[in-house]
């Protein structure tokens, strides 16, 4: 394979899995992530010899697992890389990723017409840091609202309210 991150991520996300004596092949594609980042991957895991426990235990309640994996993979592959060698990694596993997304898209339009209807703040909680920067990114076009993230972990919330006056014109 002549993409040393990518090769990387794929195998050691087999490896983790075989830690865990699961046998799994994973596919690695490049991607460009939401932020344009050209060094961006998908590590999908096959989920074809899995059970479904195996893979509901993968992916974990409300996908902490999933997310920790995938939290785990940036930080461990992208150890000792210089700059432009680190590379984003993102862990699907059966569809997961793709589902939360639009989901994701799904919340992200809600407080955005909740906020234009209502004029007020409207506050999104249990989002993991991915999901918050997701739905920062899905509406950094919206010239009318802004996103910012308030509190500390674990009760991190991203706040959409809309973009005042001034703020609209020195942007």
């Amino acid at each position: 394979m002549s993409n040393q991150p990518m090769a990387r991520g794929e195998q050691w996300l087999e490896t983790l899995l075989r830690f865990f004596q699961l046998t799994a092949e994973v596919k690695a594609t490049n991607t460009e992530s939401l932020d344009g980042n050209e060094h961006s991957y998908w590590l999908t895991i096959d989920h074809t010899k899995l059970t479904p426990e195996q893979i509901q235990i993968l992916i974990g309640f409300q996908g902490k697992t999933i997310d920790a994996i995938q939290y785990l993979a940036n930080t461990v592959l992208n150890l000792e890389q210089e700059q432009e060698q680190q590379a984003s990694y993102t862990v699907e596993l059966d569809g997961y990723r793709v589902k939360r997304q639009a989901e994701l898209q799904a919340i992200a339009t809600h407080a955005a017409e909740q906020v234009r209807i209502t004029g007020k703040e409207f506050e999104l909680k249990y989002l993991s840091s991915a999901e918050r920067r997701q739905v920062h990114n899905l509406l950094k076009d919206c010239d009318d609202l802004k996103t910012q993230s308030r509190g500390q972990e674990p009760d991190r919330r991203l706040v959409v309210s809309r973009r005042r006056r001034i703020e609209e014109v020195s942007h």
